[in-house]
């Protein structure tokens, strides 16, 4: 594989022209952009520029509405509805985020919840913008049917990210970002399009056999991480994602890989706290003692640190891509 290094503007600039070429919004194409570069920013490949391609087929096959504008139903206090119009998670979210920071500094906590929205791609890009302001945050996405419970065989919820973003006095003093299964299914689809293999332990198949063929895993269903434990964690994400904010079940919803089924009109839900009316100014103290004892450890690492670690180098030298994906983008943006 011959690879080719890009400047992270070069990222978000390729990633936004090929969505304005398919007729995404203007508004849309940015902010999904910034989440691209941001993924391949973070070493996160299965949500960065490779995904691209998939957004723009979605764009143009209807699975998606690019021009989609989110609108906000209603708040009341600290409770926040914003419609994505079956269009893209990020720019919903970020007209979401205009009410709920604000609301959860006034009010010591407020929720946002999203409908009639698309893949919004890696969460904990989200949260940790909520601990950027300042915000203990919670963030929770339900995907389409991919996990069956204990005991079954048939897939009833998705593998349902939830994510957790801690403020400290630097920015966020970590970000936990984990799926309901042992490994996201964006990673599987990663895996099948480069026709790479799967560990043992990931996936099983139609049959709900164990199986390292991607392709296999792609048509089975995903295995749960710890077992039951992980069926459960996801099930509360799909009652705060899609119950609590009136989006589709993860059983009802269309796939996000293919072009079959139209929109899935999943949601999200987001939850932000601030520490002020809680924690009688004790809480900056109390992260930093918490960070300390895992840092302190020799061999240990904070939730997040490889990618925090990914994305120091990133900001400095750029990224390497694969040549063949580059040019594939470029292809769409009408450029040579």
């Amino acid at each position: 594989m011959t690879e080719q290094k890009l400047l992270l503007d070069e990222v978000q600039e390729l990633a936004e022209a090929a969505l304005l070429n398919v007729g995404t919004a203007p508004i849309a194409a940015r902010s999904l952009a910034r989440a691209v570069m941001a993924a391949e920013r973070d070493g996160i490949r299965s949500h960065g520029l490779i995904y691209v391609p998939i957004y723009c087929e979605h764009v143009m096959c209807g699975k998606v509405d690019g021009q989609a504008m989110p609108v906000q139903r209603h708040q009341t206090g600290g409770a926040i509805v914003v419609d994505a119009g079956t269009g893209f998670a990020h720019p919903a979210i970020d007209l979401g985020f205009e009410a709920l920071i604000p609301a959860a500094h006034q009010q010591g906590c407020a929720c946002l919840v999203i409908r009639n929205s698309y893949n919004c791609g890696v969460l904990g890009y989200h949260v940790e913008r909520l601990a950027e302001a300042g915000l203990v945050a919670f963030g929770f996405t339900n995907a389409p049917a991919s996990i069956a419970p204990h005991g079954g065989h048939k897939a009833v919820i998705g593998t349902n990210p939830l994510a957790f973003a801690v403020p400290g006095p630097d920015g966020p003093a970590f970000v936990i970002d984990q799926s309901a299964s042992v490994v996201a299914r964006s990673e599987v689809m990663t895996r099948a399009r480069e026709g790479r293999s799967l560990p043992l332990g990931w996936a099983l198949d139609e049959a709900g056999e164990p199986t390292t063929d991607a392709e296999q895993a792609m048509r089975g269903t995903m295995v749960p991480s710890g077992g039951y434990k992980g069926f459960s964690a996801g099930l509360l994400v799909e009652v705060m994602a899609a119950a609590l904010s009136g989006a589709m079940l993860g059983q009802h919803a269309s796939a996000f890989s293919g072009t079959v089924g139209g929109p899935p009109r999943t949601g999200q839900c987001f939850i932000a706290l601030s520490p002020v009316p809680f924690s009688d100014g004790m809480f900056d103290q109390r992260i930093h003692d918490l960070v300390l004892a895992i840092t302190e450890q020799e061999v240990a690492r904070l939730p997040g640190a490889r990618r925090r670690k990914h994305r120091q180098q990133a900001e400095k030298s750029g990224v390497k891509i694969d040549s063949a994906l580059v040019d594939r983008v470029r292809a769409i943006t009408g450029s040579s």
